[in-house]
């Protein structure tokens, strides 16, 4: 109908053997998704699922693309695809930020400066990562005649979320193009458009034929994807319970998988911290991207002697703070039910609240926070993945710590300390896979992932690489 917003122009895009024409799609009972624009609440455009006979036809394909000179193929032409494929994203930076704005409603100057150049980031990274090792390797100097050798796992699922639309990807689909993989990419159904301008960018770098795909479509889709006994290695990134749904149907074939899921992150800030720096960092690392983060700082552990204190920073910043819209409306409702949640627990309401925030449209909620929230509350324990921040005070070290651990998660932690000797003391007793200390932000390439009911695995980097590859050793050469 003339009043539909526009399609999106491809259903799948594997290597620029799958570009169906718009018309196509109006056939059969082919199922659509419109897609909403979270700053108005507005369509503006829509696009196909895959069927099963889609998913079957990706999955065929790749893998019999990962039959041919792939995996032989000179390393160096994977890092040299690698090097054109961040030159194609560069080039079209403007254009990714135009989408993530439209997909999830982040302001246009965050959207091309974090998001696509944190992607960019993170596939300079991985290059130099691969740069600098080797996949062939001696266990010993003296033992040339053993090697370790670093091969493909094959055929790579790689299922990646709405909240860091280009980020996400950059990740998976970097590492496995230098480790040698073949690759399907399903993106989150809120998220598909700067998937395939990156599936562009694929064909403009020399990714071969078939390589890679991209297949659009929600968790039916890519459960149909993950349960299918071909796929040799998945990695996922989305929320705690669909990760527990894929480890359960990969296991079935023994299908490896790198998980990295949800979090609710501490933040803890001793009385020998500089305020109100560490009040204001928290709080904006709490509410970037709307809050949409896995590992935002979203537990603010305070000790006594200065919990009142930051409260009333914390109010004062909170309020001064520019609301940004969460990618749904359903996304708004759930992070609503949480702030209801908490006012009902009695958790003490110091900005914010329910409703949108002032002067907005879509779905803005406002950036809330409470205090004296306790152990014991939903709001300590669930990740709200919106602008909602707790804060509780703890009394000595030892509190905090356990304070800090005392959640099914484990995938970041930040600390705010004056104290070295403290920092360090405290950062080895947190039960998570990153920490970071007094702002500080994690090296180029270190390894991203968690614990617990954060998932297992990591990325970026070289541990990214090696997530899609297996060992073999070989003894006896000349």
């Amino acid at each position: 109908m003339s009043s539909d917003p526009p399609t999106l122009p491809f259903l799948m895009c594997a290597g620029g053997a799958v570009h169906p024409k718009p018309g196509a799609w109006a056939q059969g009972d082919r199922v659509f998704h419109t897609l909403i624009d979270p700053r108005t609440a507005k369509p503006w455009a829509r696009f196909p699922a895959a069927d099963r006979a889609d998913v079957t036809a990706a999955i065929a394909a790749a893998k019999a693309a990962q039959t041919l000179d792939w995996t032989a193929a000179v390393r160096m032409d994977r890092l040299g695809m690698l090097e054109r494929l961040i030159q194609g994203i560069e080039a079209r930076r403007t254009e990714f930020a135009t989408l993530i704005c439209a997909e999830i409603g982040a302001p246009a100057d965050f959207a091309e400066s974090k998001h696509v150049g944190t992607a960019v980031a993170h596939l300079r990274a991985i290059l130099d990562a691969a740069k600098g090792s080797s996949d062939d390797i001696a266990p010993a100097p003296d033992q040339p005649q053993h090697r370790i050798r670093y091969e493909p796992l094959g055929l790579a699922l790689l299922i990646t979320p709405w909240n860091w639309p280009l980020n996400q990807l950059a990740l998976k689909v970097g590492a496995a193009l230098v480790a040698g993989c073949s690759m399907i990419l399903k993106p989150s159904e809120l998220a598909p458009a700067t998937a395939l301008l990156l599936a562009d960018c694929m064909v403009e770098a020399g990714v071969p034929k078939d390589m890679f795909a991209v297949v659009l479509g929600d968790g039916t889709v890519g459960a149909q994807l993950a349960a299918h006994p071909d796929i040799d290695v998945i990695s996922f990134t989305g929320s705690t319970a669909v990760g527990r749904e894929v480890a359960r149907s990969a296991a079935t074939h023994f299908t490896r998988t790198n998980l990295e899921l949800g979090g609710k992150s501490p933040n803890l800030l001793f009385a020998d911290c500089i305020l109100p720096l560490a009040v204001e960092q928290g709080i904006a690392h709490a509410f970037r991207n709307g809050g949409q983060s896995c590992n935002a700082a979203s537990r603010m552990l305070v000790e006594t002697s200065i919990y009142d204190q930051v409260v009333t920073l914390a109010a004062q910043i909170a309020d001064r703070f520019t609301p940004a819209p969460l990618v749904s409306q359903t996304q708004f409702d759930r992070v609503q039910g949480h702030i209801q949640a908490a006012l009902a627990k009695g958790a003490r309401l110091i900005a914010g609240g329910l409703g949108h925030a002032p002067g907005t449209t879509g779905f803005t909620p406002r950036p809330t926070v409470f205090a004296d929230v306790t152990p014991q509350m939903a709001l300590a324990q669930d990740e709200v993945f919106g602008p909602v921040l707790a804060i509780s005070p703890f009394q000595d070290e030892t509190d905090a710590i356990a304070q800090a651990n005392a959640t099914d998660y484990g995938l970041a932690a930040y600390i705010q300390t004056g104290d070295p000797a403290r920092a360090a003391r405290v950062a080895r007793q947190l039960n998570v896979g990153m920490v970071q200390i007094n702002g500080s932000s994690r090296a180029p390439g270190a390894p991203f992932g968690g614990r617990k009911q954060s998932g297992w695995g990591r990325e970026a980097g070289l541990w990214g690489i090696r997530a899609f590859q297996d060992i073999k050793s070989v003894s006896g050469l000349g």
